[in-house]
């Protein structure tokens, strides 16, 4: 390999700057001469700061009409399309996967290491809910939807042979990797901004939910357990399309307040004086329990996903960031509730014990976790150790 490595960085598409978009801005920290690739890239000028200015390389979907507003038709294009790509001359791949990037095409002399947000869940054990949500339960257009799908499971489990490492961001999605693609993986956890969150010691008696308003993420149900629980007060931010149901749920508890869309500082400020952050969904992850921990807010969540690893339910004060509830119920969340006001009356949360907890999801943790997978396999496939040149990676905080 060469002394400084040529890198391509591919991720599905470049539509937002969310959760996955943050994992690669910090590659992009980690390997600052990578080149760019997606399926379709069609971010606005202004919101190229992540990816330090740069345009991805495309596919041939990003012409294809309507592409810009209905990209996600196309996914069944989109095996062809990621393969397409042409990564010829690069010594290192790294791919940003929840659905195709791992599929593109490498050579027997280049290097793949794909970072797996998750291997594509409609197409796997969230297919029946898949075709749920989308009406696609019966008739031809659920046979051709359940056929397409049946495509993606093989070609999703036909290339997972093109990958030399897998990096799963948790033990959960790990064993997911494990499941579908008979692969072990190196655990990184997601990178977590923690410097833009102070812990705060001084709570308010309010809870907080806060999340897009879809489906998965259960806001109605946590909205519901406190409409049943006067006592509490629930604050809730966030818009989508479950939103209507949300205001229905609320309207006649005086003790929940809906405040919308906040912009970032407002939401962190919010946070910060929380009693607690309350979370329902089954998170691949989970970036947002990390956060409200790094302002020194415990969290009440629901206890799968990423959720068993970021929150700490523990006898212990010293170790205890949260309460975790096994069931998606408005019973559960209730007892969650009461339970957690307990412990609180009890022996407490400790505000600084939360932010040490998240300080686990740092930037640095990140940037050390991919080097060390990528440096690994190399080593592994070329039989000889290499390294970043000098200055590539460029720690936060003073850290290496």
């Amino acid at each position: 390999m060469r002394a400084e490595p040529k890198v391509a960085l591919v991720h599905e598409w470049l539509v937002d700057y969310s959760g996955s978009e943050r994992v690669v801005e910090q590659m992009l920290r980690c390997y600052p001469q990578a080149d760019l690739f997606s399926v379709v890239d069609f971010l606005r000028d202004d919101e190229r700061g992540f990816l330090g200015g740069r345009r991805a390389n495309t596919s041939f979907i990003q012409r294809l009409p309507g592409a810009r507003k209905h990209f996600r038709r196309y996914l069944p294009l989109m095996p062809l399309a990621v393969e397409q790509l042409d990564l010829r001359g690069y010594d290192l791949v790294l791919s940003s996967s929840h659905a195709v990037s791992k599929g593109v095409i490498t050579g027997p002399d280049q290097v793949h290491v794909s970072y797996v947000h998750s291997p594509m869940r409609y197409a796997w054990d969230l297919q029946h809910e898949y075709l749920r949500e989308g009406g696609l339960q019966r008739g031809p257009s659920s046979w051709l939807a359940r056929a397409v799908l049946h495509y993606l499971r093989q070609w999703d489990v036909r290339t997972a042979h093109g990958v030399d490492q897998f990096v799963a961001n948790s033990h959960y999605i790990a064993r997911r990797i494990r499941k579908v693609y008979r692969r072990e993986s190196t655990v990184v956890y997601p990178p977590v901004d923690l410097e833009r969150f102070t812990p705060t010691i001084e709570k308010d008696r309010y809870f907080l939910a806060a999340s897009r308003m879809v489906p998965y993420k259960r806001m109605p149900l946590i909205v519901e357990a406190f409409a049943g629980l006067p006592q509490h007060r629930l604050v809730v931010v966030g818009e989508g399309p479950d939103l209507a149901r949300v205001q229905a749920l609320a309207a006649n508890a005086p003790n929940i307040e809906l405040l919308g869309y906040q912009e970032g500082a407002d939401l962190v400020a919010l946070m910060a004086k929380a009693r607690a952050f309350v979370f329902a969904a089954e998170e691949d992850f989970g970036i947002t329990p990390v956060e409200a921990q790094a302002c020194g807010t415990p969290v009440i969540a629901y206890g799968a996903g990423g959720a068993v690893e970021t929150v700490i339910d523990d006898p212990d004060p010293l170790r205890r960031t949260g309460v975790l509830y096994d069931a998606q119920t408005v019973p559960a969340i209730q007892a969650a509730v009461e339970r957690f006001v307990r412990l609180a009356d009890d022996s407490g949360f400790d505000s600084q014990v939360c932010r040490f907890n998240a300080e686990r999801f740092s930037l640095d943790a990140f940037a050390r976790g991919l080097q060390a997978a990528v440096d690994a396999s190399v080593a592994a496939a070329q039989g000889s150790a290499w390294c970043l040149p000098a200055g590539a990676l460029r720690p936060q905080n003073g850290s290496t």
